[in-house]
């Protein structure tokens, strides 16, 4: 069942989970606000589709604490019914050789600032009494994160962390939760340095890696009016790790 027009946010529209989720959205009748850091040529290609579609370049690398609540006011409007964080900033730093400033940028580019995006909005959502959020983090917290991914895994440890408001939130029925996402067929794998996916994809128990559109129909379900229920929890998707 198509929506009534509800309005979306997704942080990290331009990866390949991102295009999907985007498309699918689209195809069920949400106006889609699409966060990229990169040219996308897949999601410029959609806006000559779909007039239901904006795109919102922002690095969030270059946000600091005097900037961003100018560029969170100036990049995103307060409209939004449900936020998606699909951002995945790898650096490709392991336990041993990461430093100080590593650790930071990753927490801050990957967790922060969608928790600050998140903040600004939620009294919008709670005055409108409907909201839908949701953290796409990775099922490697489970294991410690890969070799080459320590600092986004811990990261996206970071983003899984839920105020303990939201039992408010869910009163006004605003919902928030967590998507651990196991090893899906993305170019993203290619640029972590020395990963066997081969030998990865052994240790998965369905014995193949996820299509991006099987995880963009997780991410719609969660986030979107079909979730009618669920919130403070966190989920996975990852073939049976």
């Amino acid at each position: 069942m198509k929506s009534k027009l509800k309005h979306v946010l997704i942080l990290g529209g331009s990866s390949d989970i991102g295009i999907e989720v985007v498309k699918y959205f689209l195809k069920n009748g949400w106006n889609v606000t699409a966060h990229y850091n990169k040219n996308s040529k897949k999601l410029k290609n959609l806006t000559n589709k779909f007039t239901s579609l904006k795109l919102v370049f922002l690095n969030f690398n270059t946000i600091n604490n005097s900037n961003y609540k100018k560029n969170f006011l100036k990049k995103f409007n307060n409209n939004y019914d449900s936020i998606i964080n699909l951002i995945g900033y790898i650096d490709n730093k392991n336990f041993y050789n990461t430093k100080l400033e590593d650790i930071i940028k990753s927490i801050v580019i990957n967790g922060l600032i969608p928790l600050l995006i998140i903040q600004n909005i939620i009294p919008y959502m709670i005055k409108r009494k409907f909201g839908r959020i949701l953290n796409c983090s990775s099922i490697g917290i489970k294991y410690g994160g890969g070799n080459n991914t320590y600092n986004y895994s811990l990261s996206k440890h970071t983003s899984e962390f839920i105020p303990n408001v939201y039992r408010d939130w869910a009163k006004k029925n605003v919902y928030i939760n967590n998507l651990r996402i196991g090893v899906t067929n993305t170019k993203i794998h290619k640029n972590i340095l020395n990963k066997n996916i081969k030998s990865r994809i052994k240790l998965i128990p369905a014995g193949r890696m996820a299509q991006p559109y099987e995880i963009s129909k997780l991410i719609y379900y969660l986030s979107s009016t079909e979730n009618t229920f669920c919130t403070g929890e966190t989920f996975n998707i990852s073939g049976g790790e």
